[in-house]
């Protein structure tokens, strides 16, 4: 069994010899190459192998060293690392996988996110908008029908009728024609038409401590002329102030008011002034009405055409 086993062992050993004998070999190699011609190196080689190990009490058979002389010549032994390609590339990004794949997934990360907020912030509001849009265009037919029937309670006057059918009419034309903020500007209008004609309040005449009464202007273009105007707003039968919208004579402009200055007569503007002489309050403090149905104010005698809204 014994003797087997060395038969066996043999070769390894003898490979292992001669991997040390060329490793050997590579320090000697140099020193050697300086001493010797080329032709007398190999023989050099091995008789200085030879006392290498003979000075470290291994005996080495002489087919070793030469063994190991020849490998020497073939660089056996020797790590040659692989060449550039494909194959090498691939291996090389599969033994990274750990470093590249940490980056990945970061940037996919921060993509994701980016992508879901562009949806929530940007994709969703937009949907929204476009659907909110397009349910609005098309409530509008009915929209202007049901207006157009509420101004016809609301009123007699069949010139105001008349209107309300042609913002409706213009309405419908604009929706058809893709003009949408035409189409919303008649429903707009004929909620204002109705929202007028649903109004009731009284013009009265602001008499409170600290606010003026009435007072006068002489207006640019006709310097010998002087206009008169009193202090008014709308109240409600509740006593709730409704705000107004009152063109200015002298801007041009309309603007939405809780007060302005009604233009009279020098005859109302005296009068109004020594009632308020008197004990500090108007009693006579209603100028004119609107009535449900109507859309003017009914003014008293006197009052004139004309406001202003600032003083």
């Amino acid at each position: 069994m014994a003797s087997r086993a060395n038969k066996t062992d043999a070769p390894l050993d003898d490979l292992m010899m001669v991997m040390d004998v060329v490793d050997t070999l590579r320090h000697e190699e140099s020193q050697v190459a300086r001493e010797l011609k080329a032709d007398e190196r190999d023989a050099a080689m091995v008789d200085r192998l030879r006392q290498v190990y003979a000075s470290q009490g291994i005996e080495v058979p002489d087919h070793i060293l030469k063994a190991g002389v020849e490998d020497l010549k073939r660089d056996r032994f020797v790590y040659s690392p692989p060449k550039t390609g494909f194959q090498r590339t691939l291996a090389m990004i599969y033994i990274s996988r750990g470093t590249w794949s940490k980056w990945l997934a970061a940037v996919f990360a921060v993509l994701l996110v980016v992508v879901v907020a562009w949806y929530f912030l940007v994709v969703m509001p937009k949907q929204r908008a476009e659907a909110d849009l397009l349910a609005r265009l098309e409530a509008l037919p009915a929209a202007y029908s049901e207006l157009v029937g509420r101004i016809d309670s609301l009123t007699d006057d069949t010139g105001v009728e008349a209107t309300a059918a042609t913002l409706a009419e213009d309405g419908r034309l604009a929706l058809q024609d893709g003009k949408n903020e035409a189409a919303f500007k008649a429903e707009q209008d004929l909620r204002d038409l109705a929202a007028r004609l649903q109004q009731v309040f009284e013009v009265q005449i602001v008499s409170r401590e600290g606010e003026p009464t009435g007072l006068t202007r002489i207006p640019e273009a006709n310097p010998n002329t002087e206009n008169f105007y009193i202090v008014v707003e709308a109240v409600d039968p509740d006593g709730n102030v409704v705000e107004q919208s009152i063109q200015s004579e002298e801007s041009g402009t309309a603007e939405r008011v809780t007060k302005w200055g009604q233009r009279v007569s020098e005859n109302i503007y005296d009068a109004v002034r020594r009632d308020k002489l008197e004990d500090g309050i108007v009693q006579k403090g209603v100028l004119g009405q609107k009535r449900r149905g109507e859309l003017d104010i009914n003014w008293n005698s006197g009052v004139q055409d004309g406001a202003i809204t600032q003083w």
